[in-house]
């Protein structure tokens, strides 16, 4: 039998996971406390003694979703693919996950914590989600630029321009899957887009 006062123990992963869901639905802000603790069954001592805080909690979190369901957009990095394939399966990959119903839809990255109370808190936890936009950004970049360098993707425009359409497509899903959109006109806008970027034959 457990002494008394032996602090509770628990799966990390499991907790990330409960906690990951809590504020891909509601939000950095708007998550509370409450909510937390009734997602992972710790109580508030058994989060802060792990976590340190709530915005350690999401720290963690956004790393657990990245190492998850965000890596989705990790493959336009791969090299070992044509760029314009890179870009499709990131982007046509990234509405599959976005609208998968076995989790809230959308971008946690993209959603929970873009607008809050200005606070040293929710500052931070901008921060952690800003940083992530910023390397897909730099990632889709590269693989444009490789695609220009390698003539797949036109030469006439600039890379930067393109790079700006593909990253806030990819951004622009997440708020209309939350919102209940049909993925099928997505899918189908990605081969658009990416038509108009490709070089002519």
């Amino acid at each position: 039998m457990a002494s008394a006062g032996r602090p509770r123990t628990f799966i990390e992963h499991d907790v990330l996971d409960a906690a990951m869901r809590v504020f891909w639905k509601y939000g950095y802000e708007a998550a509370s406390l409450a909510q937390l603790r009734a997602a992972t069954g710790l109580s508030s001592a058994s989060l802060y003694g792990a976590f340190g805080s709530k915005e350690g909690l999401f720290e963690r979190v956004v790393a657990h979703y990245i190492a998850g369901p965000g890596q989705v957009t990790d493959i336009v990095g791969d090299q070992s693919l044509d760029p314009v394939e890179a870009v499709s399966r990131m982007l046509h990959g990234s509405i599959d996950m976005q609208a998968d119903s076995s989790h809230p839809a959308g971008c946690l990255v993209a959603l929970s914590a873009t607008v809050g109370a200005e606070t040293a808190e929710t500052s931070a936890a901008r921060s952690i989600v800003a940083a992530r936009r910023q390397a897909d950004r730099s990632r889709i970049e590269a693989c444009v630029r490789r695609g220009v360098r390698e003539r797949v993707l036109r030469d006439d425009l600039d890379p930067d321009v393109m790079t700006a359409l593909v990253h806030t497509f990819l951004l622009g899903v997440s708020t209309q899957l939350r919102d209940g959109a049909d993925p099928a006109p997505l899918h189908a806008s990605v081969d658009v887009l990416l038509g108009a970027l490709t070089q002519p034959g």
